[in-house]
């Protein structure tokens, strides 16, 4: 069974549970918490994934680590990952439980690329208007990239709209380039 298929499979399981038992907002904050973890500590990574550490050792360090920092349903969910030996999964099984959760409750995730600092109520004014054009909850968040030279990049669920000045420079010079190619011939 490929990876996806399996990191799908438990975000349904858990995310069907999660809903039934109507702790899906909690547990969606759980399962953030630990995909944060994921991505920051390298060392938690290479504990999931080495193949020396044993089973019941990996249920305890788990343990450990998110004692008091995630619900028990949670816990309890990571701690069946592992003993199933599926723990290098956690990152995809996190991932999937919160596409899962966001389409549930119609939020949209954005990123928007600008190549110096804007202001937090600019960024609050995007995200409404993007709420009322998209009838969704919008998810910000705000990245800055200064090759981009100007303008910004918003980068909305699986679509990217593209207006940095670098990219306009290129359509520019591309342009520039055929029109040149053209006259030669």
């Amino acid at each position: 069974m490929d990876q996806s298929a399996i990191s799908v499979r438990y975000a349904k399981a858990f995310f069907s549970t999660a809903k039934e038992k109507k702790l899906l907002d909690n547990l969606k904050k759980d399962i953030g918490a630990v995909l944060e973890v994921c991505k920051t500590s390298g060392d938690f990574i290479l504990l999931l994934e080495s193949p020396i550490v044993k089973t019941s050792k990996k249920a305890a360090l788990i343990k450990e680590i998110f004692k008091g920092n995630i619900d028990k349903p949670t816990l309890n969910f990571l701690v069946l990952i592992v003993q199933n030996k599926r723990e290098e999964y956690i990152p995809g099984i996190c991932r999937n439980f919160l596409d899962l959760t966001r389409k549930d409750q119609n939020i949209k995730s954005a990123v928007l690329t600008t190549a110096s600092e804007i202001s937090e109520s600019t960024i609050q004014k995007i995200k409404e208007l993007l709420g009322k054009e998209l009838k969704a909850e919008v998810e910000l968040s705000a990245q800055i990239k200064p090759e981009i030279l100007g303008g910004l990049v918003l980068r909305l669920d699986d679509n990217q709209y593209d207006a940095s000045v670098a990219t306009q420079l290129k359509k520019v010079k591309q342009s520039l380039l055929e029109t040149e190619l053209k006259s030669i011939q």
